[in-house]
């Protein structure tokens, strides 16, 4: 194993389009640090104060927690590392195996824009700490979508630009920065919840969590679990990380995750609550419009939160933006992986201008995890049940299909239901990717059996 930097001057070869070789794969350490340096990150200055504003009662904070992020642990160590280290590709052209190279443009194209705003958002939250030495930044709230001035736009590009040239550097830099970044900016987090019971004069947490009086509980016990186990989905359940858990030596890398999950989603989330809770009890803030994390991080803990909530932005949004740049690839071919994390930055960047995201993080990862993780369970059939049923495996490799209309159709239908529900019966997102990845992956293998009969394909084994 070799962990070695990539030197400036050479272009890294991450094995966008063929398995990744044995002497390029990495151990566990490499995925610790990467998923507690990305899950204990700056998104989680703005999910732990957003549960505040959905008036989340206590109990089903804590307990909600541990459940859900168990079940997305588990979900990255036997599907998604599963899957990854078997066929040692990405997504991207694992998936074009298997719908044809003109529909996997398709799928790559709202992967690459949907993890281009999910980075803006980090952006966004990092820019909030950039503005808190500068007066004349006007930092905006839950309750603003459109950029606060001029000035919040260049934080917002200095921000995007110094995150673009770390993604670019490619996947052994990122996991290198999130291995130095991490502890540190975990030990922040601790600090900012510790600081901030000093101030409320209590350690009886469950009691200060409790809603204010007159706060609407928008969220309970399940949503809590739903949310928690779907933040995510994209990346688990619907593979996204076969980008970067390729390099894993062993499956067993997948456990990794619970250093993200747990140190992330749960104690830091808990932390950046208590920030707002403060902010609502002592300083009479509306939980509805919250504070910018910037300003709640430098009155906790100063200087060192600043720089913290900084980096925190930077080190999620980086192994984010890497995997947009796959997918751009996917899209357009001529694009080297460096040009295409470079578009994927400029895109990010752009979103990171607009607060929307970030303030709207909670209902932004269900839409996007609802439209995203569906297409992991086509890889699931494909990997898992395919042959046991006895349908092609990769289909589209073996007919020499460009698109293959079984796996839009599977694709598309749940999701558009979904979509309806969601918008027509106000069904909060995060409970939508469970259902439509179960009918995704259902309706695909239904497609592929009736449609096989009509071909001449084979059960055959993948192709390395």
């Amino acid at each position: 194993m070799s962990e070695n930097p990539t030197p400036a001057t050479e272009s890294p070869n991450e094995y966008e389009r063929e398995r990744v070789p044995e002497k390029a794969t990495k151990g566990h350490s490499s995925f610790w640090g990467m998923y507690a340096g990305e899950h204990t990150a700056g998104t989680e200055f703005m999910i732990g104060p957003l549960f505040v504003a959905w008036g989340v009662g206590a109990w089903d904070l804590i307990t909600g927690l541990l459940l859900g992020n168990l079940l997305a642990v588990l979900s990255w160590r036997f599907v998604t590392a599963t899957v990854a280290t078997g066929t040692r590709e990405t997504l991207y052209y694992k998936l074009e195996k298997i719908c044809g190279a003109r529909l996997a443009v398709l799928y790559n194209l709202a992967n690459g824009v949907l993890f281009c705003f999910l980075a803006g958002a980090m952006i966004t939250v990092s820019a909030t700490a950039i503005g808190v030495p500068f007066p004349g930044i006007t930092m905006p709230t839950f309750a603003d979508l459109y950029p606060t001035g001029f000035a919040w736009t260049i934080a917002c590009i200095a921000t995007g630009l110094i995150i673009t040239v770390v993604a670019v550097r490619g996947y052994a830099f990122v996991a290198r920065m999130s291995n130095v970044a991490a502890p540190w900016m975990f030990l922040i987090f601790v600090a900012c919840g510790v600081v901030t019971l000093g101030k409320l004069d209590s350690v009886n947490i469950v009691a200060l969590m409790e809603p204010m009086p007159g706060t609407e509980q928008k969220i309970g016990f399940w949503g809590i679990v739903f949310f928690s186990w779907f933040c995510n989905a994209a990346m688990h359940i619907g593979m996204a990380d076969m980008s970067v858990l390729r390099f894993a030596k062993k499956s067993s890398s997948g456990w990794a995750s619970a250093a993200g999950m747990y140190l992330g989603h749960y104690v830091a989330w808990i932390c950046a609550a208590l920030l707002l809770v403060y902010w609502v009890r002592e300083r009479g803030a509306d939980p509805i419009e919250g504070v910018a994390p910037g300003p709640m991080v430098f009155d906790a803990v100063g200087w060192a939160g600043i720089i913290c909530v900084i980096i925190a932005g930077w080190t999620t949004a980086n192994p984010t933006i890497y995997r947009a740049g796959l997918a751009f690839q996917g899209v357009l071919r001529k694009l080297t992986r460096a040009q295409a994390t470079v578009l994927a930055g400029l895109v990010s960047t752009a979103a990171g201008i607009f607060p929307a995201f970030a303030m709207n993080l909670l209902g932004f990862v269900g839409i996007y995890g609802t439209i995203l993780a569906p297409i992991g369970a086509i890889i699931f059939a494909d990997y898992f049940l395919a042959r046991r049923m006895g349908l092609p495996t990769e289909p589209a490799r073996q007919a020499g299909l460009t698109f293959n209309w079984n796996v839009l159709i599977a694709w598309v239908l749940p999701v558009g239901i979904a979509l309806y529900i969601h918008a027509s019966q106000g069904i909060p997102a995060h409970f939508l990717p469970l259902p439509c990845w179960l009918a995704c992956g259902i309706l695909y293998l239904a497609l592929t059996k009736m449609s096989s009969a009509n071909r001449n394909l084979t059960a055959a084994p993948t192709s390395s």
